[in-house]
């Protein structure tokens, strides 16, 4: 199996990553670090997704990294949270709501204690925030204006309140 790297990447590598995730290529994320907001320290390399749209969704939002946050953004360059998890599943061919309060009521629920890579996860009372799981307890999101996507511990992030799996 082919890897690369997918953490920051400048735009010419991105070319070369997108090239691998639509030929079908797995790409396996070397250990990131966790945001300094929370948790801190480095991040496990994620687990393989449980299917195909499933790992193209993870792999596609893994790629996004270091892409800055801006509201109501759905890529290719810049993201929203609910516009980088529309943005990747698009990639897996399957279709999202702009909105991370439509996208928590989609697929079947999912305890915290069942997440595989690939699964949503929701945030807060309403749902206002959503990130996709990669697995070993870190998530992929972005955070919020000022910041960029990046991959998070999932107990960084408090406020859990739901998770759905699309695939």
């Amino acid at each position: 199996m082919t890897t690369a790297r997918t953490s920051i990447l400048p735009r010419s590598r991105r070319a070369a990553v997108a090239v691998l995730v639509g030929a079908g290529v797995a790409l396996t994320p070397l250990p990131a670090f966790a945001s300094s907001s929370g948790g801190g320290g480095v991040a496990a390399a994620p687990a393989p997704a449980p299917n195909g749209a499933a790992q193209k969704a993870v792999d596609t939002a893994l790629a996004q990294q270091g892409d800055p946050y801006v509201w109501a953004a759905a890529g290719p360059d810049a993201f929203d949270c609910s516009g980088l998890t529309q943005y990747a599943y698009a990639a897996a061919g399957v279709k999202l709501p702009h909105s991370s309060l439509s996208q928590s009521k989609l697929g079947t629920p999912v305890s915290r204690a069942d997440l595989r890579p690939g699964d949503l996860v929701f945030f807060y009372s309403p749902v206002s925030h959503v990130g996709m799981y990669i697995g070993n307890g870190q998530m992929v999101h972005a955070p919020t204006s000022g910041s960029v996507v990046k991959v998070v511990s999932l107990d960084a992030m408090g406020s859990f309140t739901t998770a759905r799996r699309l695939t």
